[in-house]
């Protein structure tokens, strides 16, 4: 009798529970943001659930970078209104860049879902929540810009070693293909006091990774007199029980000697510089306003590789930007076998409505950029394979991550140059330990060893 009763007490407590789901798409940021929508349900009493049909509260945060994002993502708000039938109380949220860009069109799309928050309300989920809860109404809430930086929410971790640190939000750049500063907003740094006590905190909970995030973090204290770049790097750099700090994304104009002699000069910071070419070709440069040329590109990359030969240099290169021609194209290929880079991530040009290269002429049909991203990814892999040959034979210091994804019988992790090194199990290894490893054999993409 008891045991009967015990078993219903549990199910009646099962279903007191409330539950959300949370569904990202796009950069790091909006990883992010999820995290800390994640904390501040958690704080009103939601638990967690990856089961889209247990939820009472489904966020979908949103990417609108690329068209094809776009897409998958209406596509999954049009999948959720089965959902919605079955149950008229479960509250569906669109947030992030796509929600500040389509505010409240997203409502005229997809009837059936209940909130539309912009990228500069991540902060004020709790109280459309509970508005929602009420009023059983609609919430649109997406301020055009933010006037000052959101206060600190509760956050909820995705991992145990690695953790996300925002430095700052918005970018000023305008780069003619991206509509980041149009649902970003502009630059704003955070003090340097807050960053270094959240990345404290994070290192007493146990993480032994953090990645500082920004759209251009080399732009960070450009709106304050509180220091640049290179000063919040050697802050944080003295943090204890944090064994490597990552950044991430830089901007090449931005980059400076002081930045890179702060990150030679440091203890944790890795050396590997991602630096954004975008194109080989200084007129395609020029029309997508990056800021830079070639020559000072390679003038940038020889100073790095001059204080620091070890470091590894990697890139973002599109493809097939309105007005590339043959030649030009031509032009990035040869750009980078002169760099070579360590691994380059390659796009095709997407327009995006809004941006002054979406109604630019010479626009490039697509098999043209599809035959000029294999031929590109073809000749980096070529590059990237060569680099990595050359570690074959030494030990590198591995930080462990976990089991390897391809076999429960090996671990996997990065270097500090950011290379992905697989192993045979040992044992011995803990998750967030730095361990020596041999290469024995070095791929594209993956180095394989043996624990030393």
């Amino acid at each position: 009798m008891t045991e009967n009763l015990d078993t219903n007490k549990k199910s009646n407590q099962s279903e007191n529970k409330k539950f959300f789901t949370t569904i990202t798409y796009g950069c790091q940021m909006n990883e992010n943001d999820s995290e800390r929508l994640s904390g501040q349900l958690k704080s009103i009493g939601y638990e967690y659930s990856d089961k889209l049909d247990e939820a009472d509260i489904i966020l979908i945060n949103t990417c609108c970078v690329r068209e094809s994002a776009e897409k998958k993502i209406y596509g999954k708000i049009g999948e959720l209104k089965r959902l919605k039938s079955v149950n008229p109380n479960l509250i569906i949220g669109i947030t992030g860049c796509m929600a500040q860009k389509d505010r409240d069109e997203l409502f005229k799309k997809a009837p059936h879902i209940d909130l539309v928050m912009g990228t500069h309300n991540v902060h004020t989920l709790v109280d459309h929540i509970k508005e929602i809860e009420e009023s059983k109404g609609k919430v649109l809430a997406v301020w055009d810009q933010a006037e000052r930086l959101a206060p600190n929410v509760p956050t909820v971790r995705k991992g145990q070693i690695s953790a996300w640190v925002p430095i700052m939000y918005g970018c000023n750049n305008f780069c003619t293909y991206c509509i980041v500063p149009y649902v970003r907003g502009r630059e704003r740094s955070r003090p340097i006091k807050d960053i270094v006590e959240e990345i404290n905190q994070l290192g007493e909970e146990g993480f032994k990774e953090i990645t500082l995030l920004g759209q251009n973090v080399n732009s960070y204290g450009k709106d304050s007199e509180e220091g640049d770049f290179a000063d919040l790097l050697k802050a944080v750099d003295s943090v204890n029980n944090i064994e490597r700090i990552r950044y991430m994304t830089s901007h090449p104009r931005d980059m400076n000697e002081k930045v890179i002699n702060t990150i030679r000069n440091s203890k944790n910071i890795c050396e590997q510089f991602h630096l954004p070419i975008q194109s080989g070709s200084n007129t395609i440069l020029s029309r997508m306003n990056r800021g830079y040329t070639t020559e000072y590109y390679l003038d940038l990359v020889q100073k790095i590789r001059s204080l620091m030969p070890e470091a590894s240099i990697t890139t973002d290169i599109i493809v097939g930007f309105p007005g590339e021609t043959e030649e030009l194209f031509e032009e990035t290929l040869a750009f980078i076998k002169k760099v070579k880079y360590d691994a380059a991530y390659t796009f095709l040009y997407s327009q995006r409505s809004g941006t002054p290269a979406a109604t630019m002429e010479e626009q490039i049909p697509l098999a043209v950029k599809k035959a000029r991203l294999q031929k590109l990814m073809e000749a980096q892999n070529e590059i990237s394979l060569h680099l990595n040959k050359q570690l074959e034979h030494r030990i590198v210091e591995v930080l462990v991550e976990g089991v390897s994804k391809s076999d429960d019988n090996k671990l996997m992790g990065r270097t500090r140059t950011n290379k992905i090194v697989i192993w045979e199990k040992v044992g011995i290894e803990k998750i967030g330990q730095l361990v020596q490893v041999e290469i024995k054999t070095a791929q594209t993409w993956v180095l394989k060893g043996s624990l030393v």
